[in-house]
């Protein structure tokens, strides 16, 4: 009975001190404001999942979410510059382009705007002195995708990328590089226009019969590659960064071998929860490390259990 006691006690404490925190703003005190910045282009639903996740967290937190997106360099960084002269009470970005975003960077962290990175630089991240990042170490998760390829007996792979000179794409490939024992070639593909990715790949491998496995860096082009695949009457297997709910169809069919899975979801309700920790309690997380949300395989093994998440929009 003594422990109970004890235990409702602590409980209690806790839930007062989480009301406290965050309990609604008294009508005198101005709404915190997060501005989250990303390099999405326009009909990969991949940004939907963070977006949900970051929308989650502002509502969990009360506070108010402006969200941008340009897949191109100097667009996301001007973004930033504008979101400055707003006067925000802090940033969550992806570093997708940390060379060109540098001077942007600075003029927020000049203005006293805290940043957490997430999702792209996270080889970068603190370079750029960002207080925070949140994802999964794409080097890491290509090292993981090698290591698959070489269990699987690949022999010839190609690494689809869609945004040539995108840091975290990039490390995607580094990785696979670093431990894949095969052939490793890179085949950029000009954003998300269908069409004419499924008509370079089909050409690549009708011009290359050798190859016995594609990557795609992104879920929303897994699809489009097995049109390329079929039409090129190659038998080539398949497997994806990213995932949505058509890849876990596609996986479930056995089309699809692997998605990897970095949570996206988790990403943006981080990214915005540990900026309102940070303004309401002067928190920062991970210990100096990034805070990793993957990489984790989905597979025939697992796919069932994360399919249901996956429906819900959340994986």
């Amino acid at each position: 009975m003594k422990a109970k006691t004890a235990l409702a006690t602590a409980a209690s404490a806790v839930a007062c001190l989480a009301a406290t925190l965050a309990g609604p703003a008294h009508a005198e005190d101005k709404q915190m404001t997060i501005a989250m910045i990303t390099h999405a282009q326009p009909g990969d639903t991949f940004w939907d999942i963070i977006r949900k996740g970051a929308n989650a967290a502002a509502e969990k937190d009360h506070v108010k979410l402006i969200y941008l997106a340009d897949p191109t360099a100097a667009k996301e960084a001007q973004l930033i510059s504008n979101v400055v002269q707003q006067h925000v009470d802090g940033i969550a970005l992806t570093l997708a382009f940390p060379d060109a975003m540098a001077k942007n960077v600075k003029e927020a962290q000049d203005a006293g705007i805290p940043i957490v990175g997430f999702n792209a630089g996270g080889d970068d991240w603190k370079k750029a002195g960002l207080l925070m990042y949140v994802g999964q170490d794409e080097n890491i998760a290509g090292q993981a995708v090698g290591e698959q390829l070489n269990k699987e007996g690949a022999k010839s792979v190609v690494c689809v990328d869609q945004q040539q000179g995108a840091v975290q794409l990039e490390e995607r490939c580094d990785g696979i590089k670093a431990t894949f024992k095969g052939k490793f070639e890179i085949l950029y593909v000009t954003g998300y226009d269908m069409p004419t990715v499924k008509s370079r790949v089909q050409a690549k491998l009708q011009q290359d019969t050798a190859i016995d496995y594609i990557v795609t860096l992104g879920a929303p082009f897994a699809p489009t590659v097995l049109d390329a695949i079929t039409a090129s009457g190659n038998s080539v297997k398949l497997g994806t960064f990213d995932l949505t709910p058509q890849a876990v169809g596609l996986i479930k069919s056995g089309k699809l071998q692997w998605a990897i899975d970095q949570q996206p979801f988790v990403e943006g309700y981080l990214a915005v929860d540990l900026l309102w920790l940070n303004k309401i309690n002067g928190d920062t997380v991970g210990g100096g490390g990034p805070v990793l949300t993957g990489p984790a395989f989905v597979n025939k093994s697992n796919v069932d259990e994360v399919e249901k998440f996956a429906k819900a929009g959340t994986r």
